[in-house]
This record gives C-alpha cells, sequence and structure tokens, in this order.
C-alpha cells in the first residue's frame, strides 16, 4: 500500500523542540519531494516547507522560517521535521505530504498524505 505516517507529535512545553517522523512505504521514496504542512484547530492549512527528493534542497514558508528543518534518510525511507522555540500557536495537526510540483500554494500538486500526527504546545 502506498502511504505516508507522520508520527512523532505530542505535548511540548512553550520554548521547546519537537521532531515528527514520516516513514513513507509503497513507492520509491527517492523519487519525490516530501512536503510539511499543519492545520490548527479552526484555522486554514498552512504549508510549513519542502524537501526535495535528494534531500540537498529545502525550502521553508516565511511563518517558520528559521525555526524549522525538514531532512530525510533515504536509506531509510523517512523524512523528518524539526522546530525549536515552539509557542501554543504551534499547536497543530501536522502532515507530511508527497510533493508532485510545480508550485507549493496548489495543494493539488501534493498526492499522498499521512494521516497527521497532533502536536500540542503547552505548559
Amino acid at each position: 500500500e502506498v502511504q505516508l505516517q507522520a508520527s512523532g507529535g505530542g505535548l511540548v512545553q512553550p520554548g521547546g523542540s519537537l521532531k515528527l517522523f514520516c516513514a513513507a512505504s509503497g513507492y520509491t521514496f527517492k523519487d519525490y519531494a516530501i512536503s510539511w504542512a499543519r492545520q490548527a484547530p479552526g484555522k486554514e492549512r498552512e504549508w510549513l516547507g519542502v524537501i526535495n527528493n535528494g534531500g540537498g534542497l529545502t525550502y521553508y514558508g516565511d511563518s517558520v522560517e528559521g525555526r524549522i528543518t525538514i531532512t530525510r534518510d533515504n536509506s531509510e525511507n523517512i523524512a523528518f521535521l524539526k522546530m525549536d522555540d515552539l509557542t501554543p500557536e504551534d499547536t497543530a495537526r501536522y502532515y507530511c505530504m508527497r510533493y508532485r510540483g510545480p508550485v507549493y500554494t496548489d495543494w493539488s500538486n501534493f498526492d499522498l498524505w499521512g494521516q497527521g500526527t497532533l502536536v500540542t504546545v503547552s505548559s
């Protein structure tokens, strides 16, 4: 089965960090870019960033630039999202997606989504 599975969410204290995992299966992971997005309760979905298929290029959204790092390990078919200096505004369900291009602003260019993992930032 072709799928992405996000994990690693949970409760994080303000000022803390998170590292999320995106495990891929059922397709050739190294052939596709991976992207991350999040959706907070009552808010629109927000694109966070992308890493190219080889892992050498990344682009991040303006709202999280400087706090986020996306990496991947093609030998393990897994991608990672690390975010620092968390605030309650980072509370959301975080999703990883397979990106087909050509633009990040069109959600239809992400053809495979994981189920998401919930991150709650609270003291």
